[in-house]
């Protein structure tokens, strides 16, 4: 999930590299990384790599076109539930106050 985020939020076209998502990842989550993380994530990148997730350029990663539908369509439903939660506007009150009985 942290390598996802780190590819979106660097958005590099031809991929980003182990280096990038390192320093990103770093910087976002300092307090929460094992002791062992670099190697941890090198170990994900080859394997998310292997499994498609992600697409190996070169010596870097970009995610997979599979990975970039499913979180467009993510964003795309959160948004919709967004404007779900929202309130509709309320219609105006028809009360014969807004020009003394004359339009109402």
């Amino acid at each position: 999930m942290m390598i996802k985020d780190a590819l979106l939020a660097l958005n590099e076209k031809g991929g980003s590299s182990p280096y990038a998502i390192r320093k990103y990842i770093e910087e976002k989550q300092k307090s929460l990384l094992p002791a062992n993380f670099r190697k941890l994530l090198c170990q994900q990148l080859k394997n998310s790599a292997a499994k498609g997730k992600l697409i190996k350029v070169k010596a870097s990663y970009k995610l997979a076109d599979t990975v970039k539908k499913a979180v467009s369509a993510m964003k795309i439903g959160e948004h919709a539930k967004n404007n779900e939660d929202a309130a509709p506007p309320a219609p105006p009150v028809k009360d014969g106050t807004c020009c003394e009985g004359w339009c109402c």
